[in-house]
C-alpha cells in the first residue's frame, strides 16, 4: 500500500531529479511505479531525459504527451508538443529555449498584485521579484541591477490571484467528501480565503491537503508555461 508518506518521498525525489537535471535519476523513479499526476513536473523531467539520451525516455515522452493531452489543463498542449519534438515524433515547437524556473516565474505571475509581479529576463531566463526591483537592499541583492527599462530584454508582469481562485473552485469540485466540500466552499468567501481553504483542508484531510498542493503546483506550472509560449519562449531542457 503506498502511503501519504511514500507519495511525498516520490514527489521530493522527482523535484530534485528535476531541479539537477538528472536524466537517469528520473527515468528511474518514473519506472519505479504509477506515478502521481504531476504531469507538467514529469514533463519537464522527462524532456531533460530526452535531452541526455536516457534509455526509455522516448517511451515516457509517448506516454506524458498523451496523458497531457487526455487532461487538457492550460499549458498541457505545449509541453506534450515540446516532448513530441524532442522525441522526433512531431515537430518541434518554434519557440526559443530559455532556462527559466517554472517554479519562480508562478511566484511573480500569481498573488496579491500589490505584493507580487516582477520581470523575467529574456535572454538569460532570471525571474526578478518586484521587491527584488524596487527595495534591492532589502531584498539582499548586491550585484548591479541590469536596465529593466529595455522593453526588448525585459517582460513585466502584475501579480493575479483570480486563477489560483478558481483553482479552488475547482478543487472543490473533486473532493468525494460532501461535508468537506460544504466546508471548502465557506471558506473561500470573503477575505482570507486561500488560507481558510488550507487550514480547512489540514484539519480534516492531510491526504486531501496533499492532493491539493499536487493540484495546485501542476495549474500554475501550466500557467506559467503558457504565459512563455504568448511570449515565444519554451523551458530549455537542463
Amino acid at each position: 500500500m503506498v502511503t501519504r508518506e511514500d507519495r511525498r518521498d516520490w514527489l521530493r525525489q522527482l523535484r530534485g531529479a528535476v531541479y539537477r537535471g538528472d536524466g537517469a535519476a528520473i527515468v528511474g523513479l518514473l519506472a519505479a511505479g504509477e506515478p502521481l499526476p504531476v504531469w507538467q513536473l514529469i514533463g519537464d523531467g522527462v524532456a531533460t531525459a530526452l535531452a541526455h539520451r536516457v534509455d526509455g525516455a522516448a517511451e515516457l515522452a509517448a506516454d506524458c504527451a498523451t496523458a497531457l493531452r487526455g487532461r487538457d489543463w492550460i499549458g498541457d498542449v505545449e509541453l506534450a508538443e515540446q516532448l513530441d519534438g524532442l522525441a522526433g515524433t512531431g515537430p518541434m515547437p518554434l519557440l526559443r529555449p530559455l532556462s527559466v524556473d517554472l517554479e519562480l516565474l508562478t511566484e511573480i505571475l500569481e498573488g496579491d498584485p500589490l505584493t507580487t509581479g516582477g520581470a523575467l529576463d529574456l535572454q538569460t531566463g532570471e525571474v526578478w521579484p518586484r521587491s527584488a526591483i524596487e527595495y534591492p537592499e532589502e531584498d539582499g541583492v548586491d550585484v548591479e541591477a541590469p536596465d529593466f527599462e529595455d522593453g526588448d530584454r525585459f517582460r513585466w508582469v502584475d501579480g493575479d490571484s483570480r486563477d489560483g481562485y478558481r483553482d479552488m473552485v475547482d478543487f472543490i469540485d473533486t473532493v468525494a467528501d460532501a461535508r468537506l466540500g460544504e466546508r471548502l466552499r465557506d471558506a473561500i468567501r470573503g477575505r482570507g480565503a486561500f488560507r481558510r481553504f488550507a487550514d480547512t483542508l489540514g484539519r480534516s484531510s492531510q491526504d486531501e491537503l496533499s492532493r491539493w498542493f499536487e493540484w495546485s503546483g501542476e495549474r500554475k506550472r501550466g500557467r506559467a508555461r503558457a504565459w512563455l509560449a504568448d511570449v515565444g519562449c519554451r523551458v530549455a531542457s537542463r
